[in-house]
């Protein structure tokens, strides 16, 4: 069954908690969205709550999908730029697919309605983020049309001795209109490949 998305839902009690054992349990499973594990939802909730608040300046906006039984099971989080010549493109941040969904085209539903999402904003020409090195994650992003644009060697310091490339991809929203997309590469899982936007600051 197909997740069910929705833009800025209304934030309430169910939804901070929901978004926080998505977020605990997707870094806790290896996804690369701003932590290592072992990490607990306490320790996730300070970021959370740095989201919510850029949310409430309407500065960030929430597509957040839901399973069958109304979890939250995916979410995405628009940032707009406020530099007057940087509003036609926005940032995607803290990409999530719960583990449990992983096999199941999760992760390429979540991104492909992310880019329906944007391309409906107005003004939105592009989606720009940024992903860890060394996780595959970039190729799943390639495969729903994202192209590297920029790459940083081991910005990203997970553990000592273990650095990481920050690798900035693109997605120009006018190939929404072009022919079909690239498919996913042969044994990657669009669910897994989905852990990994990580947020500016927390990598």
């Amino acid at each position: 069954m197909a997740l069910t998305f929705e833009l800025d839902p209304a934030v309430d009690p169910a939804l901070r908690d929901g978004v926080l054992a998505l977020w605990a349990d997707v870094s806790n499973a290896g996804g690369a969205v701003g932590f290592v594990p072992p990490v607990t939802p306490d320790e996730i909730r300070p970021q959370l709550v740095k989201h919510l608040t850029a949310m409430a300046e309407g500065r960030m906006r929430l597509l957040v999908g839901r399973d069958e039984e109304g979890a939250v099971a995916a979410t995405a989080f628009f940032a707009l730029n406020t530099h007057r010549l940087m509003r036609h493109w926005l940032w995607l941040y803290t990409v999530m697919v719960h583990p449990r969904h992983q096999g199941k085209g999760y992760g390429r539903d979540l991104m492909a309605a992310a880019a329906e999402t944007a391309a409906g904003f107005e003004g939105i020409e592009a989606i720009r983020l940024t992903c860890r090195g060394g996780t595959g994650v970039d190729r799943f992003y390639a495969s729903c049309g994202y192209k590297e644009v920029g790459r940083v060697p081991d910005a990203i310091r997970v553990a000592p001795g273990d650095d990481r490339d920050d690798i900035m991809m693109l997605l120009p929203l006018h190939t929404l209109a072009g022919p079909e997309g690239a498919h996913a590469p042969e044994g990657s899982d669009g669910a897994y490949g989905a852990y990994g936007s990580e947020d500016s600051g927390t990598r």
